[in-house]
């Protein structure tokens, strides 16, 4: 099993000599989508219905960019082209954690860490529902909950620097998490894959 460290090591690598092109399309990212919730009245509907295909679209971003394939920054708006099923997976997942949340802080951690890989599955597989997908990414997760906890709590001490540089620091932390989230996916999706020999294949599908 790669160890946190390395993944991220591994991601800066992946990033070298893209990071023009990764802070550039991040300060895009930011910039439109704080502009369509800036919006007077309608822009927090608008930012909850745009955050999940939004949010499909920069993995997918990302993922090209992991992959060391062309990466494009038309590509952040490519998670439109699976619309509903990225809402309803973003809608689904964040009620859940936050359900959680509501009843005690632990529950609502380990539920979101458990729907954690949900986008990604779907940037596998343009077929598969929202349900399946959240369902998938728990099952995918088993055994590599503190794993990725332990992950998430690298970046938020990390986090925590960039404030320090007034938050320009993030414009290169978001893409190396990204890039790290992406890597820590295709472990998880091998382990799975290696437990589960009759799964769908169709999470080896190219996007």
């Amino acid at each position: 099993m790669t160890s946190n460290k390395e993944l991220i090591n591994q991601s800066v690598n992946a990033l070298s000599g893209k990071w023009l092109l990764a802070v550039g399309t991040m300060l895009v990212y930011l910039i439109l989508t704080g502009s369509l919730q800036a919006i007077p009245k309608i822009g927090p509907i608008i930012g909850l219905v745009t955050s999940g295909p939004f949010a499909l679209g920069l993995i997918l971003f990302f993922k090209n960019m992991a992959d060391n394939r062309e990466a494009r920054l038309e590509q952040i708006f490519d998670g439109f082209k699976n619309f509903g099923t990225a809402l309803a997976t973003y809608l689904l997942s964040s009620v859940a954690a936050i359900v959680g949340l509501v009843f005690l802080i632990v529950p609502g951690i380990i539920i979101g860490i458990g729907l954690a890989q949900s986008m990604y599955i779907i940037s596998d597989d343009e077929e598969i529902g929202a349900y399946d997908a959240l369902s998938k990414s728990w099952d995918m997760m088993d055994g590599f909950k503190m794993k990725y906890f332990g992950l998430l709590l690298i970046f938020f001490l990390l986090s925590l620097l960039c404030i320090l540089t007034l938050g320009i620091g993030f414009l290169w932390l978001i893409p190396i998490f990204q890039v790290t989230a992406i890597k820590f996916y295709e472990e998880v999706k091998t382990d799975y894959e290696l437990r589960n020999p009759k799964a769908d294949s169709s999470l080896d599908t190219v996007r």
